[in-house]
């Protein structure tokens, strides 16, 4: 059953199974032991959060404007503080040595890993970019766990590999599973540096670099820069 289902999601795999043992330079064990880690160290902090904040305490529900709204913002302020930080961590030789380097350890993204990196890194990366976004929106506990949610979906599926048809999040985001596989790739780590959602920071700050998605002879998906292309060509 398990062969027959690799073999079905083969024609949509961005990577091949061998590209995957060749270029990561981490085993899956370690990949699960420092996503189960991190995944720790998040909830921890949510629930530090709001007992701090006090917005533990039952209030009114919002209406599903005002969620809409909230989720809008979040959306937007988290972008901005990761296409920042996460810009930094690459121009900056020293934490992207020491820490950032850990989650590039998986040239071939994996579904599993997508949160895989540094414990200081996913701390200042992921966790208080979240939080920020949680706060500045004005969002209850509930709806806090609703974005969560949406969020880490949207981020796995970033780093699943595969170009699924009718993928909701390949629909409404630019930012898709090829998007950030290209930056992934040892020739892209200098562009597309937006996440989760948009790609506007990267537009704007002339760090987006086009790609093209190419059908491979043996099956499944190559993201390719346009830049590697015109070097070929």
């Amino acid at each position: 059953m398990y062969v027959m289902l690799e073999y079905s999601f083969e024609k949509y795999k961005l990577h091949s199974k061998e590209e995957e043992v060749e270029k990561n330079l981490v085993p899956r064990t370690t990949v699960i032991k420092g996503v189960l880690l991190q995944h720790t160290i998040q909830a921890l902090v949510f629930f530090l959060l709001l007992k701090m904040t006090g917005a533990d305490s039952a209030g009114q529900p919002s209406s599903i404007i005002v969620i809409a709204i909230q989720f809008i913002i979040a959306m937007l302020v988290l972008d901005t503080y990761q296409y920042f930080s996460h810009r930094y961590m690459h121009h900056n030789k020293f934490l992207y040595r020491h820490f950032h380097s850990y989650h590039h350890r998986l040239v071939v993204p994996y579904s599993f890993g997508a949160l895989y990196s540094h414990q200081l890194d996913g701390l200042l990366f992921d966790t208080i970019g979240a939080s920020l976004a949680i706060l500045l929106s004005g969002m209850s506990p509930r709806t806090s766990i609703y974005f969560s949610c949406f969020t880490n979906i949207k981020v796995i599926d970033d780093h699943c590999g595969m170009m699924m048809p009718g993928n909701p999040f390949h629909i409404f985001f630019w930012n898709t599973t090829a998007f950030h596989d290209t930056h992934h790739q040892l020739h892209g780590s200098k562009y597309n540096f937006s996440q989760p959602f948009f790609i506007m920071w990267d537009k704007i700050m002339g760090t987006y670099m086009p790609y093209t998605l190419e059908k491979r002879a043996e099956g499944g998906f190559e993201a390719r820069l346009k830049r590697e292309i015109e070097k070929d060509d």
